[in-house]
């Protein structure tokens, strides 16, 4: 189990590049080095701060981060100016309490699952695409709240996965079909592609 245990938490919000979502940057690290995605209530079962966000009724999923928390909401008819303070309060008063962000035992991995993380059986390509992914990738899409993962990699076509602000959101096919694969295509020359699909 992760625990919180930081007497004085500060929060602020950062607009992203999705209007739907919103990031909330904490002081302190909620899930060190890794990020997870809750893009429904259903599958926050490893997350008791993910099911308490899910309680607000505009909140349509929950991205954790190492430092930060994406949210993005359901419709168009809740404003973010007029509910993150309320947001903001409540993720201040559950982490001064020391609850539980991420329980490690109940998360779930799919058969599927995305990761930047480089597997011994991983082939050379695999392994330059994942690392470039993670060194120069990971960071800037992190800034925007949001994190792009290796989903799968075959006869040069490249398969990425959108989580957090990413997902659904307006700009990620610029950004992806622009910066990502311009980058990769010229880092990894074997990538001739690149394609996003949902989690």
């Amino acid at each position: 189990m992760i625990k919180t245990g930081n007497p004085v938490i500060s929060i602020y919000t950062e607009e992203t590049p999705n209007p739907e979502s919103i990031k909330f940057v904490v002081n302190k690290l909620l899930y060190p080095g890794k990020s997870i995605d809750f893009p429904d209530e259903e599958s926050a079962i490893a997350s008791p701060l993910a099911q308490e966000l899910f309680t607000f009724p505009f909140i349509k999923s929950v991205f954790i981060a190492s430092n930060f928390i994406t949210l993005t909401k359901t419709t168009e008819t809740e404003d973010w100016m007029d509910v993150a303070p309320t947001i903001k309060q409540f993720l201040k008063e559950y982490l001064e309490e020391g609850k539980v962000v991420i329980n490690e035992n109940e998360i779930v991995f799919k058969k599927s699952e995305s990761s930047n993380v480089v597997n011994a059986d991983d082939s050379d390509v695999v392994k330059r695409i994942k690392e470039m992914l993670e060194s120069h990738v990971k960071p800037a899409v992190e800034m925007d709240g949001g994190a792009i993962q290796f989903k799968s990699y075959e006869n040069g076509r490249l398969t990425l996965v959108m989580k957090g602000s990413c997902s659904g959101c307006p700009s990620s096919m610029i950004t992806l079909k622009s910066g990502v694969e311009g980058m990769l295509k010229r880092m990894v020359p074997e990538v001739r592609e690149v394609m996003a699909e949902a989690d």
